[in-house]
């Protein structure tokens, strides 16, 4: 064979080779890559979060119950306290010296009843005398009256025996009145004992006035006095009126708020994960046990129903959480972040949310007979009449290529990543999850492969 042939067989082969070479790296050239994810069965859960801060359920303020100088303070902020525990002092003068002469009146007062019931032992005494001398002298006249009827004695014998006894009946009233008389004073004296005791419980109450006792256990949070200062009855929380602040750390509350979207998935009972960024690492369980039912703007914190502004922005609302066990590390304000649990669904069907995209069903199922091909009067033509629905881009096999479908699919309770499916999958297929600029503009025919590239920070942020 000639040289001239030979070159000329080669340059044929060569032409062949990159014909072929063009064709599979043109076909290449036009497959899309996707990332895809298996549908299978796992389990489920919803929540919802919010952020506010540590509340004691229970808090008081201490306030002045009586005017002056306090005298000592026993307790300073952060220190816990018992129930009874003496919280501060203030100067307690009058107080006492009331209390000493309102002591000895009392004293005074009951030396006049022992005295009055000494005085009515003895008018007693005097009526069981004149008693006596009565019935002795009625024996007297009883006898003479009988001698006088059988005139035996003279009548002016019969009438000093009538004298005497007559002397004896008045002498018994007289001092039976007198006893009336005695018994009365003592029972004034004994009222005029109950009267200073009586008054000397409220000068009791005064002087303890003076002294701030804690109401429960609780956790000193503020204390705006100093030893020193004047304290003055008044109005709560006013100033020099206002001790201290006490808070019972025994049922724990965190106060978050939640967005506007997410309240109505909220319910009590609910439970609930608490993380305090004080404390990184740890969480406290409680649940969910009030859920407010006013509106509050993000910006003011102010109740939209009181707001006089008509400015339409985000808006959350309070939700309380109460912490199952105390927690004495805990202080009001720490900064808390909740996440309630909503919903709890095990071995249920579900995919990435990522994976979701709103299509027109039609309009795919086009797209997918002309293998994601289609002209500009379609377009026109299904832009008209397109009404989307959710769904997902399932994995095909068409022949020797691999292909993406629409299928629309309906969905149950969302978990932080995940999503429940109710209908519209099986667990097994294969579904495309991204890249999100992919899944933008994928339609449905198109040919598409697995990306194995990994994902980078750049690519995903500009998705």
């Amino acid at each position: 064979m000639s040289k001239k042939k030979i070159v000329i067989l080669v340059v044929a082969l060569l032409l062949v080779v990159g014909v072929v070479a063009g064709t599979i790296v043109h076909s290449r050239g036009n497959v899309t890559p996707v990332t895809t994810v298996k549908v299978s069965k796992e389990d489920l859960v919803a929540t919802v979060s919010g952020t506010g801060q540590i509340k004691p359920k229970t808090y008081v303020n201490v306030g002045a119950t009586s005017f002056g100088r306090i005298t000592h303070l026993y307790v300073k902020e952060g220190d816990y306290v018992k129930k009874g525990a003496i919280l501060a002092t203030v100067e307690n003068v009058q107080p006492e010296a009331t209390v000493a002469a309102q002591q000895a009146t009392i004293a005074s007062s009951r030396t006049d009843v022992s005295s009055y019931l000494a005085a009515e032992k003895t008018a007693q005494a005097n009526v069981d005398e004149a008693r006596a001398d009565l019935e002795q002298k009625q024996l007297d006249f009883g006898r003479a009256q009988q001698l006088f009827n059988d005139k035996l004695i003279a009548k002016q014998d019969f009438d000093s025996k009538k004298a005497a006894y007559d002397m004896s009946v008045a002498t018994l009233a007289q001092r039976q009145a007198a006893l009336s008389q005695s018994q009365a004073q003592t029972a004034s004296a004994r009222a005029h004992v109950n009267q200073a005791v009586a008054t000397q419980r409220s000068n009791y109450d005064s002087l303890d006035k003076t002294v701030s006792r804690a109401p429960y256990d609780a956790l000193v949070t503020n204390v705006p006095v100093r030893e020193g200062e004047t304290v003055v009855l008044g109005i709560q929380n006013a100033e020099g009126s206002t001790l201290m602040t006490l808070a019972d750390m025994s049922v724990i509350t965190a106060e978050v708020k939640v967005d506007e979207t997410d309240i109505v998935n909220l319910k009590l009972g609910q439970p609930a994960d608490v993380t305090v960024d004080a404390f990184p690492g740890r969480v406290y369980k409680g649940h969910v046990t009030e859920v407010g039912d006013q509106a509050l703007l993000r910006t003011t914190g102010q109740a939209t129903s009181v707001s006089t502004t008509g400015t339409e922005e985000a808006k959350d609302f309070k939700v309380v959480v109460t912490l199952d066990q105390a927690a004495p590390e805990l202080r009001p304000g720490l900064s808390v972040n909740a996440k309630m649990t909503t919903a709890h669904k095990a071995d249920v069907l579900a995919i990435p949310i990522q994976a979701l995209v709103q299509r027109d069903p039609a309009t795919e199922a086009q797209l997918f007979r002309d293998h994601g091909a289609t002209s500009s009067d379609a377009a026109v033509a299904a832009a008209s009449r397109s009404q989307t629905t959710e769904g997902v881009y399932v994995l095909v096999h068409d022949g020797n290529a691999l292909r993406v479908r629409f299928v629309p699919v309906t969905t149950g309770i969302s978990g932080a990543t995940d999503i429940e499916i109710l209908s519209g999958l099986k667990p097994g297929d294969e579904i495309a999850t991204g890249r999100f600029k992919v899944l933008r503009t994928l339609k449905s025919g198109t040919a598409v492969k697995h990306d194995t590239a990994p994902a980078t920070a750049a690519t995903e942020s500009s998705s």
